[in-house]
């Protein structure tokens, strides 16, 4: 049984709580839960349909989310490795602190924006001691595409976007997906190559 699975009641218990269980699960998604936003962001924008309204979702979605992010940041720079190395593969925590030690706040833009877990990006910029600004400008401006693309296209194009939704167009999604992906899951997997290349460079 998969995690969303088992974790499917506590989505549709928040979802009861309307706009206040959208806040407790992307505030919480960004500290620590594994819950992704979208299981209730989308659904949210779709119910609305309204541009007004899904921008309003999508400022919420985006101010929650860095809250939240801060917060782990802060349990980072109290926790430290013993938190990190509890939740997260080691490969993936070196990944992170490459992307980390060598991007910086360009590093957390790449983490808020896409699905590279953001959470764990907090902690590791907490334990690092990342500037805090820049630490925030970074996810104000990854979290508000991520949550803002999305608001606005249902927002705008709600009807035609789902009577557009049919086995054709989620062919065609899939593709493109798959071809923007597949480099960008090749420079993730790569980035520990990478530094060990440069390190010998040293």
């Amino acid at each position: 049984m998969a995690i969303l699975d088992i974790l499917d009641p506590v989505v549709q218990f928040l979802n009861g709580f309307g706009l206040i269980g959208l806040i407790i699960l992307i505030f919480s998604e960004a500290i620590i839960n594994p819950i992704p936003p979208e299981t209730l962001f989308l659904p949210m924008l779709i119910a609305d349909g309204t541009l007004t309204g899904n921008i309003f979702l999508g400022l919420v979605a985006t101010i929650t989310s860095v809250l939240g992010a801060i917060v782990g940041y802060w349990i980072g720079e109290r926790a430290g490795r013993p938190l990190i190395d509890r939740f997260s593969s080691e490969k993936t925590v070196r990944r992170l602190e490459v992307l980390t030690e060598r991007y910086g706040a360009s590093g957390i833009f790449i983490a808020a924006v896409s699905p590279i877990p953001y959470k764990v990006f907090a902690w590791i910029a907490g334990m690092g001691k990342m500037d805090l600004r820049l630490f925030i400008i970074a996810g104000i401006l990854g979290r508000g595409i991520r949550f803002g693309i999305p608001a606005i296209a249902i927002g705008a194009y709600g009807e035609e976007i789902l009577a557009s939704l049919n086995v054709w167009t989620f062919s065609i999604i899939a593709i493109i997906g798959a071809v923007l992906i597949i480099p960008l899951f090749r420079w993730w997997e790569g980035l520990l190559d990478e530094n060990e290349e440069a390190n010998l460079s040293d």
